[in-house]
């Protein structure tokens, strides 16, 4: 097992944990008669990492006895209900509101606990009893307060053909001040190549009157710099997936590469809106579920982007890991990028990045490395128009201060605290921005797990190549979501896996591999999935897909095996070297050759070999900073 865990000690060297389970194959193939487990101690993952990663197979607690409590006020006992995952009471006879959540656009109601938008009867009629509808604005439903305080999905029924069928509707309104929307479709590039951006030509049929698309290929922060210019690569390889998608020429206005989490090329996305679709028509974000689409709203919505005083009054969207977050449309107000705004914000940017590290605030430094730790690529979004808040008024009631000694004092009732809204002249003519729902990835991994093992599976943090050099004869596990055998060759081969630093790699022998799966999948060694026998029961047994490779040189991989969203393997073979490959995915999920691979040199992102092991040590190459003046970054 190559596993990052916490070191124990500074350079401490590789432990091997002993068990039993027949031979395995360790660095030069030399059997033993024990398999063994290896981890790397060199490598320090992040301590919410680990943490996370421990808590994931801590023994359940044996229930006890709850004691007899105090009766706890109506608020207490909902909150530690919807803790325990308890759902709220529904009331059909209730209409829905009208009122959307400020947190995926759904609209409220208490009718159906299983549809979007659902807020539990109580709570919903405490909110209008008061205010109407207006009392629900602000709200959000049982689903995004759950996904934001606990980090639970719930399960709804909302087909993928919802999805499509909202957006659908979307994109045929008929066009607004004279000009159709410009699309800004958000591309995964760990997805490439991306199974929706196929169907964004369907989107664009007869009946929308779209302006052109916009490809923004996102969470490039999480992929190490495998060589120079590896930036350029990318937007090549997302230019061509665009290509074969059938978006070229006209239709396809740009191609740019951003981190929404970190802020990287996001300051340069908001000045290619500005300049070329100024603020012509509105603005909507596609993109395949988990893409970042909502990320990149909130990030928008605090940028130059947005009109100033809309943070103020919307809602950030709800971003969460799991699949499918956005039930609805959310919008925010764009910003008319007149000469004079173009030029204040352009004399900030140059401000900005004559500045050095040492020049920032201990709290913009905190934030920074907060980023760095997260990222491999990492950018600042400020904001150039910032509206003037105005100071607090004490609301003093001198008359409930004063009682007699033989009085309990009485305490005003709180106030509800006004929410803003946009005046008439301030949207009348505005265009908006639109956040829509995901698409549905259909033949993905990602649809058969749960939501602990979703978090395990979907990478949030850089990424940390891990290489091994295999022989033939030797199968390579990622989790039990994946498998690789090396069938045929004459030599040995480089193995380098992309993955969540969450997920294991083990290493083992063909002739055992059989055994290993059968009695680990489903338990602590491969981990994902999780719940041993009964969870494997209904789990899709692994099938699998016969691949032939020719090696071009020991220093660049001939092509990725992607293990559908559970990441991908990069080979890398002698010149000329033919490898026979058989590659394993759960049944009914996606299993592609993408040749050529995204990162060709990975292989070189590794330290040295360890002794006695098939595994060479992690390396994490340094963050970098764009759009500061910073030294010793890179």
């Amino acid at each position: 097992l190559a596993r990052a865990q916490p070191r124990a000690q500074p350079r401490a060297p590789l432990r091997r944990l002993r068990r039993a389970g027949g031979p395995a194959v360790a660095g030069g193939g030399q059997e033993e008669e024990e398999e063994e487990r290896f981890v790397f101690l060199e490598y320090e993952p992040d301590p919410a990492e680990a943490a996370a990663a421990a808590a994931q197979w801590e023994p359940e607690p044996q229930p006890q006895p709850e004691p007899r409590r105090e009766r706890q006020p109506g608020r207490e006992r909902r909150a530690r209900g919807a803790a325990a995952g308890i759902p709220g009471v529904a009331d059909p006879s209730v209409p829905p509101s009208g009122v959307s959540c400020s947190g995926c656009g759904a609209e409220l109601q208490c009718a159906d606990g299983a549809a979007p938008g659902f807020v539990p009867a109580e709570k919903y009629r405490s909110l209008v009893v008061s205010e109407g509808a207006a009392g629900l604005r602000g709200a959000v439903c049982q689903r995004c307060w759950a996904l934001a305080h606990h980090g639970r999905a719930l399960r709804l029924r909302l087909p993928p053909e919802e999805h499509r069928r909202v957006v659908s509707a979307a994109l045929s309104r008929p066009p607004r001040h004279g000009r159709g929307p410009l699309l800004l479709y958000v591309l995964d590039v760990l997805e490439l190549p991306d199974p929706v951006l196929p169907q964004v030509p369907a989107l664009l049929g007869p009946g929308v009157p779209a302006s052109g698309v916009l490809v923004v290929g996102n969470k490039v922060d999480l992929l190490p710099a495998d060589a120079p210019g590896h930036l350029g690569r990318l937007r090549r390889r997302v230019a061509e997936a665009c290509a074969r998608a059938g978006l070229a020429g006209s239709a396809l206005v740009d191609v740019r590469l951003v981190s929404a989490k970190t802020g990287f090329g996001m300051e340069g996305l908001v000045s290619r809106l500005q300049r070329s679709w100024k603020c012509a028509g509105d603005v909507y974000l596609l993109g395949a579920t988990n893409s970042g689409k909502s990320t990149l709203f909130n990030t928008l919505l605090r940028s130059d982007y947005c009109k100033s005083r809309a943070p103020d009054i919307i809602d950030r969207a709800t971003v969460s890991p799991w699949p499918g977050t956005t039930l609805n449309l959310l919008k925010f107000p764009i910003i008319n990028p007149t000469c004079d705004r173009i030029f204040r914000r352009q004399e900030r940017l140059k401000e900005e990045a004559a500045k050095t590290e040492d020049e920032l605030s201990s709290e913009e430094k905190k934030y920074l490395n907060h980023l760095k730790k997260q990222g491999y690529l990492v950018g600042k979004v400020g904001r150039t128009f910032q509206r003037q808040k105005a100071s607090p008024v004490v609301d003093f009631d001198p008359d409930m201060l004063s009682y007699s000694i033989d009085e309990d004092p009485k305490h005003s009732p709180k106030k509800r605290e006004e929410r803003e809204e946009f005046t008439h002249n301030e949207v009348k003519d505005a265009r908006w921005c639109f956040d829509t729902p995901g698409i549905v990835k259909e033949d993905c991994v990602l649809n058969l797990l749960t939501e602990m093992e979703v978090k395990l599976v979907l990478p949030t943090v850089a990424i940390v190549p891990r290489t091994f050099i295999l022989k033939p004869g030797t199968t390579l596990f990622l989790a039990a979501l994946g498998r690789i055998d090396y069938l045929q060759g004459e030599k040995s081969a480089w193995f380098s896996v992309v993955a969540s630093n969450l997920l294991p790699v083990h290493i083992t022998t063909l002739s055992n591999a059989d055994t290993i799966y059968e009695k680990h999948a489903g338990r602590e060694l491969l981990k994902v999935p999780m719940g041993g026998e009964e969870r494997m029961k209904e789990f899709p047994p692994l099938v699998h897909q016969d691949i032939t490779l020719k090696g071009i040189g020991t220093t660049e991989a001939v092509a990725d095996i992607k293990l559908s969203s559970a990441g991908w393997v990069a080979v890398t073979a002698h010149a000329e070297e033919e490898l026979l490959l058989r590659a394993y995915t759960p049944k009914g999920t996606s299993l592609v050759v993408r040749e050529p691979p995204l990162l060709p040199y990975i292989s070189s992102i590794r330290g040295s070999r360890i002794a006695g092991t098939a595994a060479y040590r992690t390396k994490k190459p340094p963050s970098f900073v764009e759009n500061l003046k910073t030294t010793g970054n890179r």
